[in-house]
C-alpha cells in the first residue's frame, strides 16, 4: 500500500478548518464538550481522507488516522513553541511530551471515520456498477 499523501492533506485541510470554525462560532465548547473539538474533526477529516484515498477499509483507516496525526502534530510544534517563547523551556518539554503521547488518542477517531469514507466510496462505485442497462 503508498500513501495517498492528497487523501492526508485534503484530511489535514478539512480537520484545520473545523477547528478554526469550531473556535470561533461555539467559544467554550473545547472545555464543556471536549469531544466537538477533536472527535468531530478527526471523524470529519478522516473520512474526507477515506473517501479521496478509496480501497479497502484498512487503507482509508490508515489515511484518516495520518491525516489526524499530522494536523495534530503541526499544531503541537505550534503550541510548543509559543510555550517556549512565552513559558519557557521546562513547560513547553512538558507540553510536547504530553502531545506526544495524546496523538494515538486524536489518530482513533481518524482511523474510524477514514474507515467510513472508505466503505462509501466503494459503496456507490458499487451502486453504479449495479445499475441496469435503460
Amino acid at each position: 500500500m503508498t500513501i495517498n499523501w492528497k487523501a492526508v492533506v485534503y484530511g489535514f485541510i478539512v480537520a484545520l478548518a473545523i477547528g478554526l470554525l469550531s473556535g470561533a462560532t461555539l467559544p467554550g465548547t473545547d472545555m464543556t464538550l471536549p469531544i466537538i473539538g477533536w472527535g468531530l474533526a478527526g471523524i470529519l477529516a478522516g473520512f474526507v481522507a477515506g473517501y479521496v484515498a478509496g480501497g479497502p477499509m484498512s487503507d482509508g483507516a490508515i489515511h484518516g488516522g495520518l491525516a489526524t496525526i499530522v494536523g495534530a502534530l503541526v499544531i503541537l510544534l505550534a503550541v510548543t513553541f509559543t510555550g517556549v517563547l512565552f513559558a519557557g523551556l521546562v513547560p513547553a518539554v512538558g507540553i510536547f511530551t504530553l502531545g506526544l503521547l495524546l496523538l494515538v488518542v486524536y489518530a482513533i477517531p481518524g482511523a474510524i471515520g477514514g474507515a467510513i469514507g472508505s466503505w462509501e466510496k466503494e459503496r456507490r462505485a458499487m451502486r453504479r456498477t449495479a445499475r441496469p442497462a435503460a
